[in-house]
């Protein structure tokens, strides 16, 4: 028997089930057992049910092949295999919400790239390297869920990866209104362009609920625990347009920002090579070692030579310079289905689990 927890994927044929399982093949702590999706994949082979439509990029893992996929709705069936499970299911809000909830009551932890759960005030919505403490909150919601080991976590969005960290690596400069404008690659969307040729050579100036997730988001993350819930920072302000761009993989962010202290241009580059967390110190699995790369270059970064900085766990800066209408600019990069969903809800199971709260059952 494998001293590696057991995980579950819910959503697994999907496009970020789909990551999860590439990031997890050889991963040292946890082996991907059952796969959930659908009534119409239930009873499939994984190869079967996914047929065609593989979209990454390394061959579909082997061992993963054979499994046969469940009923994601039979939640007292899946959560009888695994010690937790990764969600990744496409469902309404609604929906989401309220089967995620029934794992955790099914005493299953649950680590969620979805949205659903990511203002619910007692779920952390956690950046491992920036909030780390916000999964005390955890024991709250398990009071409120009448659970001894389920729980439901999230990661945010992807988009707000390529500026937040930075953004937190300034914290002491008192950044305090900050313009961000996100070009965002299609698989972002689930798509890649053979689903979605209308996107070759073309920029689509809007994505539903984007921008108010990226303006919101920030400040919950940099929030406080307070009377079992937590509650979002007030500062700094953030403006943003999200904007779909042809390119497979990787959100970029040209950002303004004002700060209370004006820092030299110097100060602000040494505090993004030095800026580390809770997974660099305990050297979890999945963790770059170095969170943040500034590149000197004036064309960089380009997605091209950037986007797998660290395995697709780093953020690269660039372009860093003074601005005459705000303090400062840059350009972020960051993998966003890397990073910015699959391999930062992975970081966050890592950390759960060195923080005691995901266990074998």
């Amino acid at each position: 028997m494998s001293d590696k927890l057991r995980v579950g994927i819910l959503g697994g044929t999907g496009m970020v089930g789909q990551r999860f399982i590439a990031l997890l093949e050889n991963h040292p702590w946890f082996e991907v057992t059952t796969i959930a999706a659908s009534p119409r994949s239930a009873g499939k082979t994984y190869e079967e049910a996914v047929g065609d439509r593989w979209k990454m990029d390394t061959p579909m893992p082997e061992k993963v092949k054979a499994i046969r996929v469940m009923n994601v709705n039979e939640v007292e069936k899946v959560s009888a295999e695994v010690d937790f499970v990764f969600s990744a299911v496409d469902m309404t809000k609604d929906e989401i919400r309220s089967i995620e909830e029934a794992y955790a009551k099914a005493e299953t932890p649950v680590v969620s790239n979805n949205s659903a759960h990511r203002w619910t005030p007692d779920v952390p919505m956690v950046i491992p390297e920036i909030n780390p403490e916000h999964m005390k909150v955890i024991e709250f919601q398990k009071k409120r869920l009448g659970t001894k080991r389920g729980f439901v976590a999230v990661k945010p969005n992807c988009s707000i990866q390529s500026y937040a960290p930075v953004l937190t690596a300034w914290k002491e400069f008192e950044p305090y209104e900050v313009v961000a404008t996100t070009y965002q690659a299609i698989s972002g969307a689930g798509k890649t362009f053979k689903d979605w040729p209308e996107m070759v050579g073309n920029i689509i100036p809007y994505i539903g609920g984007e921008e108010e997730k990226s303006e919101k988001e920030p400040l919950r993350i940099w929030g406080k625990i307070e009377d079992g819930v937590i509650v979002p920072a007030v500062s700094p302000v953030i403006t943003c347009q999200c904007i779909r761009v042809p390119v497979l993989n990787g959100h970029t962010a040209a950002v303004f920002v004002k700060f209370r202290k004006k820092p030299a241009k110097e100060e602000l580059i040494e505090r993004l090579r030095a800026f580390k967390g809770e997974p660099q110190d305990l050297q979890l699995p999945s963790a770059p070692r170095q969170f943040i790369q500034y590149l000197e270059e004036d064309a960089r970064p380009q997605v091209s030579m950037d986007v797998d900085y660290e395995n697709g766990m780093g953020i690269s800066v660039g372009r860093l310079r003074e601005d005459t209408v705000y303090d400062w600019k840059f350009v972020g990069l960051s993998h966003n289905t890397v990073r910015g969903a699959a391999g930062g809800a992975v970081l966050c199971a890592e950390l759960l689990k060195a923080q005691g709260y995901i266990a074998k059952k």
